[in-house]
């Protein structure tokens, strides 16, 4: 005789609940906070020596950002940011990836932890030691140029700052990106290999026609990540400003809502510039992903 069955009953809300709990503390109440804030105002009252009152002001807040030349620039610049970062970031993990999964090869080990390593360096100290890199007076390698004849590089000027503050998020996100693509790779069935190999395929078409095709939805995934850490880049160019004069205060969005929160002590107009760049990761990362996800998850 067949048993009945069970009814779940609350067992499915009940191992939810912290969760669901952890999930409204500290991502929806935030969330709520920053929008309120960013629809206030502090206003003063009664005159010179009136007194500062928070006022509903809707959108104005929202206007001010949007029309402020600095936070405009600080986006194209984080823009051309991720169009270095990420493009070439990806190209060297799956690079790297592919080439570690090559048959045969030796010290794979040692070598994917050489890639790895910089990833578990800290932001900042990353930042800080490629700084020294970059400072005219301590840079081995202006010593290294100038030793075989070649100019000494600025790495620190107007027109190549950007590419500086470019490699340090490079050297620090390549690893992570490999190993996730590395994985995906040695998840696929070794006899998909054996069979191209039959049919007389080199290593090389095999890697761009087996496990290329194969390694697209994990290539969508590692971009999207990589593509949402590259929106909200703070730490290298917030680092290296005290040492050099072509980083302002606002290079990059997130660096002008720090300065409007807890420099200019205006935490409305920082909380409204907060909502625009998180709704711009949102928009993008959505636009990219829908872009992607026929190709990556439905072939």
């Amino acid at each position: 005789m067949r048993r009945p069955r069970r009814s779940a009953g609350a067992t499915p809300y009940v191992l939810l609940t912290p969760a669901v709990v952890l999930l409204v503390l500290f991502l929806l109440v935030p969330i709520g906070y920053t929008v309120w804030l960013s629809l206030r105002a502090s206003r003063v009252t009664g005159g010179g020596l009136g007194l500062r009152v928070e006022r509903f002001v809707g959108l104005e807040n929202y206007a001010d950002v949007l029309s402020r030349p600095d936070y405009v620039d600080g986006i194209v610049r984080l823009l051309g940011y991720g169009a270095i970062v990420v493009p070439t970031m990806m190209g060297l993990a799956l690079l790297f990836a592919l080439l570690l999964d090559t048959p045969g090869v030796r010290f794979a080990r040692a070598t994917r932890i050489g890639i790895f390593l910089p990833y578990a360096v800290p932001g900042v100290i990353a930042s800080l030691l490629w700084g020294f890199l970059y400072l005219p007076k301590v840079s081995p390698i202006r010593d290294a140029a100038e030793a075989v004849g070649l100019p000494a590089p600025d790495f620190l000027t107007q027109g190549s700052v950007l590419f500086s503050v470019a490699n340090i998020g490079i050297w620090g996100g390549v690893g992570f990106n490999m190993i996730v693509l590395y994985t995906a790779l040695r998840g696929i069935p070794q006899e998909l290999y054996d069979a191209a190999r039959i049919d007389g395929a080199t290593e090389v078409q095999i890697a761009l026609r087996v496990k290329l095709p194969l390694l697209t939805p994990a290539l969508v995934m590692t971009g999207i990540f990589a593509l949402i850490s590259t929106l909200q880049v703070f730490s290298e160019p917030a680092t290296l400003r005290p040492l050099t004069d072509a980083i302002p205060s606002t290079w990059v969005p997130l660096m002008a809502v720090y300065t409007d929160a807890f420099v200019n002590s205006d935490i409305h107009t920082a909380a409204a510039a907060s909502v625009v760049l998180a709704l711009g990761t949102l928009v993008v990362s959505a636009t990219v992903l829908r872009a992607l996800q026929k190709r990556a998850f439905e072939s």
